[in-house]
């Protein structure tokens, strides 16, 4: 199945209402058109308010794949835009199931490694007023993920994308997501995880925490 960059979506911290209360976030992306350059900690043009949990050299661009949106929104009975689920980077032809923790590839003239899935908070709910959708994207699996930045550079909307190197262990994102979200006893599947050198910084040290308790 051919690859490519179906849109490209950036946004800068906003203050919205959230239960009677200020909540500064950056869910909200708007589709950008051009050439957009893309850094070793974030797209140019966008921000995080969380630092902690989102942005930075591992979580650097978030991606979702395009397909799920008819899913999406059949679901919710409404219409959806890209950058719904707070993604910089629409893609298609690359689905949770296919996608594997340290596989290399290059869009436009960016080389991005694949880190993590996309965990979903509390924020993405908000964004889309659906009080359980964060455990409806966990029961789904229709997470998306993060890339880290390998190599910087400008990427385009229609761009394709270009599977480099798959790692040798396959660890699917879906794969990851069942063991984080459904299957938390399993010490297989947590250290096959763990196996993988590229993970994440943030799902290792959750990992190892649980492996140790």
């Amino acid at each position: 199945m051919s690859m490519s960059c179906m849109s490209i979506q950036v946004g800068k911290p906003k203050t919205v209402s959230h239960n009677g209360k200020d909540l500064l976030t950056g869910i909200y992306k708007t589709k950008v058109q051009g050439s957009v350059f893309i850094g070793k900690l974030n797209v140019e043009g966008d921000g995080q308010a969380d630092l902690k949990n989102h942005g930075g050299k591992d979580k650097a661009v978030c991606v979702y794949p395009y397909e799920h949106y008819e899913y999406w929104q059949e679901s919710l009975n409404r219409e959806l835009t890209n950058g719904a689920f707070g993604e910089n980077l629409t893609v298609s032809g690359m689905l949770e199931k296919d996608v594997c923790i340290g596989d290399t590839y290059k869009v436009g003239d960016v080389v991005v490694q694949v880190s993590q899935p996309r965990q979903p908070c509390f924020k993405l709910a908000k964004r889309n007023e659906v009080d359980d959708l964060v455990v409806r994207v966990q029961d789904t699996g229709f997470t998306g993920y993060y890339f880290r930045v390998l190599e910087e550079g400008f990427v385009e909307e229609d761009d394709t994308i270009e599977l480099i190197e798959r790692h040798p262990n396959q660890v699917s994102i879906e794969f990851a997501n069942t063991i984080m979200f459904k299957e938390k006893d399993n010490l297989e599947g947590i250290m096959a995880i763990l196996a993988v050198e590229e993970l994440s910084e943030s799902w290792r040290d959750t990992l190892q925490k649980r492996l140790n308790s």
